[in-house]
């Protein structure tokens, strides 16, 4: 009995030995594979959440804000001035409005800026609104211009100061004296020194938002600087600034068709070469400028011998200023004239087409050309 049914077999033993060793090496393997899967889940939760605190102020402004907006029921109260700046976002606009309690929340505002497809067309500039908008009439009312109250002034490419200080005078309701007195002012003491004191040809060709509080001096101001940003955007030296705006204001008075300008420059700095043989830039434009009448009035030939420092028929070299605001354009074409050996342009006025022409024989068969052609049309 004791051989039969005594101590186990040592085979037996050693089976169940094994198969529990089997199972505690699965267990183990199970709990290094949950802890990898947590591990996993937990670097992917900061993966994503780190993305997005990265992209979500890229975009700011431009898509729905998913969590709930706080907004005003509306209609608002009272009265509060805000101020865009020039290419300000929706996210932008939403930060000063909510300062300024026109809104509730950003997010309101963001959402109703992208539901609207007239809110790319806010303008810029000083807008009067209530507090405590609902946001959708917040957006509404400011993209149909209701609530600006800047004032707008446009000043055209050619105008000559005299012009531009009668419009200022105009918009913001003063006497064209106290915009003399004002820019006076700004040319003694803000003009770049290379101007000469003289405010011709640095108040810039554009359009411009003026704010209620703002003065004669401040909008000239900033005509002024609005033309050293473009210079400075085009690399000019500051020594040449002059220069280049005489050039440039010599081309937007003489040139009638775009295409042509950078061959009038050319002319220009052709003749400043001595083409001609006498240095002269022999330009009706500076003529009339210098008699302080306009280019579309007869320049007559006691006119064109009247000798004032602008009369490039008679004085060689540049004038000693510009004759009116040029257009970027003119400035691009003085800065990158054509190439070649053009002394001499005749325009005609008919139909806007200049002839141009490298010797003074060429230049007269070109003016008789134009001569022919108008009195051929006149018949």
């Amino acid at each position: 009995m004791t051989d039969l049914f005594g101590d186990e077999p040592q085979s037996s033993r050693a089976r169940r030995s094994s198969a529990r060793l089997r199972q505690a090496k699965r267990r183990a393997q199970r709990r290094r594979n949950f802890i990898s899967f947590v591990v996993m889940l937990v670097a992917l939760a900061l993966l994503v959440g780190g993305g997005w605190v990265l992209v979500r102020p890229l975009l700011d402004g431009n898509e729905q804000v998913s969590e709930e907006p706080t907004d005003y029921p509306g209609p608002g109260t009272g009265e509060v001035q805000v101020v865009i700046e020039e290419g300000a976002s929706g996210g932008e606009m939403a930060s000063v409005l909510l300062e300024a309690d026109v809104v509730a929340s950003r997010t309101a505002f963001i959402n109703a800026f992208n539901a609207n497809p007239d809110a790319a067309g806010i303008q810029p500039g000083t807008h009067v609104l209530a507090q405590q908008m609902r946001a959708e009439d917040a957006v509404a009312v400011m993209a149909d211009g209701s609530t600006l109250s800047d004032t707008r002034i446009t000043i055209p490419e050619q105008w000559r100061a005299t012009q531009i200080y009668d419009r200022v005078a105009q918009r913001l309701d003063v006497d064209v004296s106290e915009v003399e007195e004002a820019a006076d002012a700004v040319a003694a003491d803000y003009l770049p020194d290379v101007a000469g004191g003289e405010m011709e040809g640095w108040l810039a060709a554009s359009t411009y938002n003026v704010h209620p509080d703002d003065t004669a001096t401040d909008v000239l101001e900033g005509m002024v600087d609005r033309t050293i940003e473009l210079l400075d955007s085009m690399d000019v030296p500051a020594a040449d600034r002059q220069d280049v705006l005489i050039k440039a204001s010599i081309v937007e008075a003489e040139v009638i068709r775009d295409d042509e300008r950078a061959r009038v420059a050319l002319v220009i700095e052709n003749r400043l070469d001595n083409c001609s043989g006498d240095g002269r830039l022999g330009m009706d434009s500076t003529v009339a400028y210098g008699l302080g009448i306009t280019l579309g009035e007869a320049l007559t030939q006691e006119r064109l011998r009247e000798d004032t420092p602008y009369n490039t028929r008679l004085n060689p070299g540049l004038p000693p200023g510009p004759i009116s605001s040029p257009s970027q354009g003119s400035i691009e074409a003085v800065l990158a004239p054509a190439a070649g050996d053009l002394c001499y342009f005749v325009s005609d006025l008919e139909t806007g087409e200049s002839l141009f022409a490298a010797t003074l024989e060429e230049h007269n068969e070109n003016r008789e050309t134009i001569n022919n052609r108008n009195s051929n049309d006149e018949g």
